[in-house]
């Protein structure tokens, strides 16, 4: 399978899929993601705001994929160390878009950027950076 195939089908983690996880867009280093709003991942129920253990899954998931966009093969990572800041709360009812960029590979390390937002990229409600270690062995596709 291709990563343009593999993006297309972002799905592939079991979160994922249980999230709705889907591309917006992708680039060379990069790629959008959008966790769409649902009743089933509020954690927060008098204001019906999104889990953020939700929110830190799209944004572990846009990394995985700004990596494989980078070093442009289907080789598999781990998340080593990935750092969260939840600055505020998306509005009820608000898809979450994140958007990650892989910054610098080495043979064994990728280092990623990434901003979680609902409506402008530039009043994020979580920034994150991470770094992944990187395998030998094929990303396991279903």
């Amino acid at each position: 399978m291709s990563i343009q195939s593999y993006l297309k089908t972002i799905n592939q983690t079991p979160h994922a899929k249980k999230l709705n996880i889907t591309l917006v867009s992708h680039g060379e280093t990069s790629t959008t993601l959008k966790l769409p709003f649902s009743k089933q991942i509020i954690g927060d129920c008098v204001n019906n705001y999104i889990h953020s253990g939700a929110v830190s899954t799209a944004i572990d998931t846009a990394c995985g994929a700004a990596i494989l966009q980078a070093q442009n093969n289907l080789r598999a990572m781990a998340t080593l160390d990935l750092r969260i800041d939840h600055i505020r709360p998306a509005a009820s009812g608000a898809d979450i878009n994140v958007y990650a960029d892989c910054y610098h590979l080495t043979h064994t390390i990728a280092f990623v950027r990434a901003s979680a937002y609902t409506d402008d990229i530039n009043s994020p409600i979580a920034t994150a950076v991470g770094s992944f270690m990187r395998s030998n062995k094929q990303f396991p596709v279903q």
